[in-house]
């Protein structure tokens, strides 16, 4: 089996709300994939679909394959770095905030 792959790093949102982008285009084709991402109300949606398209034209160009027969092989978030600030609270004190970044790493494949 062919597969084609693109990995964005760095990405500033949290890996649980970009893991439910994620599921909506698990073990789909490509087509299909890239319409769920594009109407969904989700951020991580619009971040996500980058990614994919991007694999897409690495399959185009390195495999010799059309769009319509490539199918999501793999699709996997995980967690990058998370940058850690301090919100001032009452009486002195201050509470952390851990700001948080994903990397996408998409995996599509020939039929």
């Amino acid at each position: 089996m062919q597969t084609a792959k693109a990995i964005t790093k760095y990405i500033r949102i949290s890996p649980r709300k970009a893991r439910l982008a994620a599921g909506l285009i698990r073990g789909r084709n490509v087509e299909e994939a890239s319409l769920q991402l594009m109407f969904s109300k989700l951020r991580a949606g619009k971040l996500l679909k980058k990614t994919l398209d991007t694999a897409v034209a690495n399959a185009e160009t390195q495999l010799n394959v059309q769009r319509r027969d490539l199918k999501v092989h793999e699709v996997r978030v995980d967690a990058g770095p998370v940058m850690k600030r301090s919100k001032p609270k009452n009486r002195g004190g201050s509470v952390p905030v851990m700001k948080r970044t994903s990397h996408f790493t998409v995996v599509v494949a020939a039929e």
